[in-house]
């Protein structure tokens, strides 16, 4: 028996990862079959081009690589995880808990185009990852919406205020402001579910966004 995909997206500074152990936790504690993944998978030479792009090998700036091409680094990098390392886990009835997964290239490449070619770069997405691909589409996508202000501060705080440690996405808020309105158009057109993380100038308890997320995943597995 298929397995459930569960992906939580968001930018940098959202809380995924802490978010996806949480949840996984939540799910061991109740005997089910789980494991997280993480993207980009930072440990597998699979993610040498996305290494590359992020510290600055082909651009100083995210907006000098095209989307296409930037998401090609990351889709490659999904295929040879899934093909290595959880295909079976999944086919064998695991709930696969992602930290980033397809909905990552829609909130930071499609912002590179003009408006008006998002809906054609969100289909190519889709048809190139999950058709040509045979990437597992997700049984839900939860996209953690945290105000940039918010996770600017978070992002110091696990960098210890070093500036310097920051990849080119990290470094530039103009960037991440605009990946904020891409995400919440995907959302919107691909269904995803937003959950609201902060009020704007503070976040809400961790507890309290693991909650709703539960209930969310509840509804899917």
């Amino acid at each position: 028996m298929r397995g459930k995909l569960i992906v939580l997206d968001g930018l940098d500074g959202s809380g995924k990862s802490t978010q996806a152990q949480l949840l996984a936790d939540r799910l061991l504690a109740e005997k089910r079959k789980v494991e997280l993944l993480s993207y980009p998978d930072y440990s597998q030479p699979s993610s040498t081009l996305v290494k590359m792009y992020l510290n600055g090998a082909f651009s100083k700036s995210a907006d000098g690589v095209n989307a296409y091409a930037a998401s090609s680094f990351y889709a490659v990098d999904r295929y040879a995880s899934y093909m290595q390392f959880w295909k079976e886990k999944l086919e064998n009835g695991f709930i696969m808990i992602a930290s980033r997964y397809v909905s990552s290239n829609a909130i930071h490449q499609m912002v590179k185009l003009p408006k008006d070619e998002w809906d054609t770069f969100l289909d190519w997405l889709e048809d190139y990852e999950y058709q040509k691909l045979s990437l597992p589409r997700p049984d839900r996508v939860i996209f953690l919406d945290m105000s940039r202000a918010v996770a600017d501060q978070l992002i110091l705080s696990r960098y210890h205020g070093d500036e310097s440690k920051k990849d080119i996405h990290e470094q530039n808020m103009s960037y991440l402001e605009q990946c904020m309105e891409s995400a919440h158009y995907a959302a919107a057109k691909k269904g995803w579910q937003v959950i609201r993380c902060c009020d704007g100038e503070h976040p809400f308890p961790i507890e309290e966004i693991a909650q709703k997320i539960m209930l969310s995943v509840k509804e899917v597995i």
